[in-house]
């Protein structure tokens, strides 16, 4: 199973992302610079859990970790007009 990176603990430091010997690290696309294992290309060899500063690196992330989705609030309905 691959490793994943808690986005939560996670400091943008890349140092994970000069250790990778398959380059299977990435910054996220969300504008923090954080960043995400493509599960289609880690091999598994944990070397970048053994160089993360803050063990946000592990095989099991739990769900509850995950970002949550920013909120967003639809307008209210216009209340209709009287006549």
């Amino acid at each position: 199973m691959p490793h994943k990176i808690d986005p939560n603990k996670c400091i943008a430091c890349h140092a994970c992302m000069s250790v990778c010997p398959v380059m299977a690290i990435s910054i996220r696309n969300d504008g923090t610079g954080k960043c995400i294992i493509d599960p289609a290309v880690c091999i598994d060899c944990a070397t970048c859990a053994s160089v993360c500063p803050v063990a946000a690196i592990a095989r099991d992330i739990p769900a509850a970790a995950a970002p949550a989705a920013p909120k967003t609030t639809a307008p209210a309905p216009a209340a209709p007009k009287k006549n």
